[in-house]
């Protein structure tokens, strides 16, 4: 087939997008596939597959100044981009983007109304996860576990007070639109609140402030409509953030997770009615979390998850014997039956 790869792109998780297609690419062309490699900054500018991943993923996400600037740059050159003739002749594009303008059904809108077949999930569905309070509604709505949460706007008094009668410490303050953690703090002290919520809103207009829960961090791995092996994950110290889930060596993934035959089943129904309530299809990861009582919290569905030697989908299906190369092959192949 003839595939335009999407990577890179104007998120925070633009440099995670980068390692993810390169591992994509690589997939794609020894499964004999034609394959161009599209970064939308770019426009309808050609530029070589060098230039594109030049960059190497980094400890620490792109900085608040350098995504100004690339956004300033590089919103209309997504629109230049779709429009280029580099969709010319294009059997599928496959999406290698995470994150805003990527997995938030932005992309997809573009893609859609030019006529082009993507992988993952569809326009309302990706914007629907992106959405955390959304998502969250929705789960709410379908008996689906999620912890308690309130929203603040860039717009409303910070009353602390209030937030402290909504939602009792310890609670987790983060961007409403991101991934990767970007922008995330666990609050333990009301004396944190106000650091944590100013450090939200440098990424967002919205934000969510989410009861926090201790226990195991468990993701469920969605393809094709099958559930596959729990992951465990156990980062070496501190939690699961930008740093802990981007270098070698900082986290321990243990799959099948060492929990409960009943509990594994239970996450893997309820990641399924997660998955199917937001519309999602082709494949996703819904993470959870486990407390000391065995209650399952569910967190959010990643629509577009990562693809890099560290990311969850391709160790969990690996336990299940499908390796990478399979599972790109699938992937390609569910998109196409959703058209």
């Amino acid at each position: 087939m003839n595939i335009a790869l999407i990577v890179g792109g104007i998120s925070f998780e633009r440099e995670v997008s980068l390692t993810s297609g390169r591992a994509i690419l690589k997939a794609l062309r020894e499964n004999g596939h034609n394959v161009k490699v599209i970064d939308p900054i770019y426009g309808n500018k050609e530029v070589s597959e060098e230039i594109i991943f030049k960059d190497l993923v980094s400890k620490e996400y792109p900085t608040i100044e350098v995504m100004e600037k690339l956004l300033t740059e590089s919103r209309r050159k997504i629109i230049d981009c779709v429009n280029s003739s580099f969709f010319d002749e294009i059997d599928i594009a496959f999406l290698g983007l995470h994150g805003k303008y990527g997995e938030d059904g932005r992309i997809q809108t573009l893609l859609d109304l030019r006529g082009i077949k993507y992988t993952g999930s569809d326009v309302t569905s990706s914007t629907v996860a992106m959405d955390k309070n959304v998502t969250k509604m929705v789960f709410r709505n379908y008996n689906i576990p999620t912890a308690d949460w309130i929203m603040l706007s860039k717009k409303d008094i910070l009353d602390l007070k209030h937030i402290l009668n909504k939602v009792k410490l310890p609670f987790v303050v983060k961007p409403n639109d991101e991934g990767s953690t970007v922008g995330l703090t666990i609050v333990n002290n009301e004396s944190e609140i106000k650091d944590a919520i100013e450090l939200a809103f440098k990424y967002t207009d919205k934000i969510m402030i989410e009861k926090y829960v201790k226990g195991k961090e468990l993701t469920v791995s969605i393809v094709g409509d099958i559930a596959y092996p729990l992951i465990e994950i156990k980062p070496k110290e501190g939690f699961y953030d930008y740093l802990h889930k981007y270098t070698k060596g900082m986290t321990e993934y243990i799959c099948p997770a060492e929990i409960s035959e009943n509990i594994s089943k239970k996450a893997q129904e309820i990641a399924l009615r997660a998955y199917h309530s937001l519309g999602c299809s082709v494949y996703s990861r819904v993470d959870f979390l486990l407390n000391d009582k065995d209650e399952l919290y569910c967190l959010e569905v990643n629509t577009l998850p990562g693809m890099t030697e560290l990311s969850l989908v391709p160790k969990a299906v690996r336990a299940k014997g499908m390796e990478f190369n399979e599972l790109i092959e699938n992937i390609l192949g569910l998109s196409l039956k959703k058209y």
